[in-house]
């Protein structure tokens, strides 16, 4: 063979060389953008299996579960008990001996008397009270009259003279709001109780107190959010006749708001907590509270070290590296809340540097530059409890707040109408502000309903 052919025989190896790496170039180009996409899949999937509108599934059964119940051995925990009641009984029944024994014939012989303690609910029976009205005119000016007990709730007559009292409508109002139940359930315990009303009626009668009796309570409390040195936010997804709508929430020891808007933006955020509070903000990582300018931020330490953790479980290990040093730092950072208040500044500066060093890191995957970037929105507001003892780490207070609102929303969806989103957030708000008190908000409810505004003072405990 001659040099010439030689030549143009490795010519055309070459060139079919060239053919298959062109064709395996774009066969893994391909390939790459497969799996970017199915990336971007299975992390929404991962993101909507975690949004306030999933399952409350917690996955399969675990291998080698823990067994049930106490554990064996002296140092369990406390042996708790019902305590008997210290109020006088009111039946005092007998329980004699038999006259033989049950197991043998033999005769019984008494030795002394135990007591067995039993507390049942007795007759459930509404109670009617009719009031005699004095209808009267003015013998000056000839305008009509009429009296007005403390007991009643109402200055109607004639058609609209029958009424359900002031306690059963507190009754099922906590029962729909707090508890969960429909209206539709609420009315037949009613029913069971011996007030027949219908589950219209119960909710027109919520409705109507949360646009009177309560307004004054539900501004004063919306002012003293604004006024307090923190509150605590969040909003999950909520439905109005049928729409898309958001409930939010703002809390902190003292009290809990909440209000139904139709979005999720700063506009909605500020139909409450206005746009100058000056307080500090414990928040998720959702941009719109980012727009309150003149608040001291807290970011959800949780929310973060949560977000790391999936991703050092989703990606490969040449990945995780950067998500790893974030959970130190985050870490670290909640350690540093048992140090001394100068310690804890000092301790803060320090993650703030070591966070800084790590945001300025780079990666080849696209989830943890995401993060970074993230990491990096949130630095300014990452340490700000450290700083002041009133600031939580994490936004838990909200979730715990929000949780019987979700539970309520899988019940019976939501509201039906705009109004009965207004009711919702405010009866809401009272009862819940008075369970943080230790007040009984059926007594409180029925009190207002009764006379002057009790006042927030009666609330707050």
């Amino acid at each position: 063979m001659g040099l010439g052919e030689r030549v143009a025989e490795l010519e055309e190896i070459v060139a079919r060389f060239q053919e298959t790496v062109a064709h395996l170039r774009d066969e893994i180009r391909e390939k790459d953008e497969r799996i970017r996409a199915l990336e971007g899949a299975l992390e929404a999937a991962q993101r909507a299996g975690k949004r306030q509108s999933a399952p409350f599934s917690k996955g399969g059964p675990k291998e080698g579960p823990r067994d049930p119940g106490r554990k064996p051995g002296e140092a369990h925990g406390r042996h708790g008990h019902r305590m008997a009641p210290t109020s006088p009984p009111d039946l005092d029944l007998q329980a004699g001996l038999p006259p033989c024994c049950p197991f043998c014939g033999g005769d019984v012989e008494h030795e002394r008397d135990a007591e067995q303690w039993q507390v049942d609910i007795g007759e459930m029976k509404p109670v009617t009270t009719r009031f005699r009205v004095g209808v009267g005119r003015c013998r000056e000016c000839g305008r009509r009259v009429q009296g007005r007990h403390a007991d009643q709730v109402s200055d109607a007559l004639g058609a609209a003279g029958s009424q359900v009292g002031p306690g059963a409508k507190a009754w099922a109002s906590f029962l729909h709001y707090s508890l969960g139940l429909s209206w539709v359930k609420v009315q037949v315990l009613m029913a069971r109780l011996g007030v027949v009303t219908t589950a219209g009626a119960l909710c027109q009668a919520a409705g109507r107190s949360a646009c009177t009796d309560l307004v004054p309570v539900h501004q004063e409390l919306v002012a003293r959010a604004n006024s307090s040195p923190v509150v605590v936010m969040d909003e999950t997804g909520w439905r109005v006749g049928g729409k898309s709508a958001w409930l939010w929430e703002a809390t902190n020891p003292e009290m809990t708001l909440y209000w139904v808007a139709e979005g999720r933006g700063f506009e909605e955020a500020c139909e409450v907590i206005t746009a100058d509070y000056e307080g500090t903000i414990v928040r998720d990582g959702w941009a719109p509270y980012r727009r309150y300018k003149d608040a001291t931020h807290q970011t959800c330490i949780a929310h973060l070290l949560r977000r790391a953790t999936h991703l050092e479980q989703d990606l490969p290990k040449w990945a995780t590296p950067m998500p790893k040093k974030a959970k130190a730092i985050l870490k670290d950072a909640l350690a540093a809340r048992e140090l001394a208040p100068e310690e804890r500044a000092a301790a803060a500066v320090e993650l703030a540097e070591r966070l800084a060093e790590l945001c300025q890191g780079r990666s080849s995957h696209e989830a943890v530059r995401r993060y970074l970037a993230h990491l990096a929105k949130e630095a300014p507001a990452m340490f700000s409890f450290l700083a002041d003892d009133r600031v939580d780490a994490t936004n838990w207070r909200a979730e715990q707040g929000i949780r019987p609102a979700v539970v309520n929303r899988k019940v019976w969806g939501g509201n039906r109408t705009a109004r009965g989103g207004r009711t919702q957030g405010t009866v809401m708000s009272v009862i819940r502000t008075a369970t943080q008190h230790g007040v009984d908000a059926i007594d409180y409810l029925t009190s207002l309903a009764r006379g002057p505004d009790p006042g927030l003072a009666v609330l707050l405990g």
